[in-house]
């Protein structure tokens, strides 16, 4: 096996963390959607997507280094948010308790010395700081707008450049 046990199971218990950061942002995408505000709906539909895309690249790993797979359960997401800086604050926070999760795993494989685990985690730890810093941008914006001024934010969301573009 080219993961220890226990990078493995930590790697399992993160497609559980993966997927419920999924469905954190169906939830936050769906407030945006009730509320017709499609870019911000979209925005976070997107973000949805992606998560789900990480679990799929962890359960990729532990099926291909010879792990045993284990889906954990996961909790229900957070419905329902007063206002919208509400909702993309949990999704900051959200996303930093993602990279701390990514940093203990990145932890594990270097004390395992399991050099091809730290190449593949080494892409999530890139993306998370992609993922505070779009969200942590998002929230700043949200709050200079203000609940009434989430129109502009749409308009914001119109123009910001796709930061996945080209890859």
């Amino acid at each position: 096996m080219i993961a220890s046990e226990t990078l493995i199971q930590g790697m399992n218990q993160q497609i559980g963390h993966e997927m419920a950061a999924s469905m954190q942002y169906v939830a936050i995408a769906s407030y945006f959607d009730a509320r017709s505000l499609p870019k911000l709906a979209d925005f976070f539909y997107l973000q949805a997507e992606e998560e789900r895309m990480h679990a799929m690249k962890f359960q990729k790993f532990v099926v291909d280094a010879d792990g045993d797979l284990s889906i954990p359960s996961i909790p229900a997401p957070k419905c329902g948010f007063g206002n919208a800086r509400e909702a993309v604050a949990l999704a900051l926070e959200s996303e930093k308790t993602v990279t701390q999760q990514i940093y203990d795993l990145v932890a594990q494989g270097n004390e395992d010395r399991s050099y091809i685990a730290q190449r593949f985690l080494d892409w999530f730890v890139n993306e998370q700081f992609e993922e505070v810093t779009t969200m942590s941008e998002l929230l700043d914006v949200v709050a200079m707008a203000g609940e009434d001024g989430l129109l502009a934010v749409e308009q914001y969301l119109e123009r910001r450049p796709d930061p996945h573009a080209g890859e």
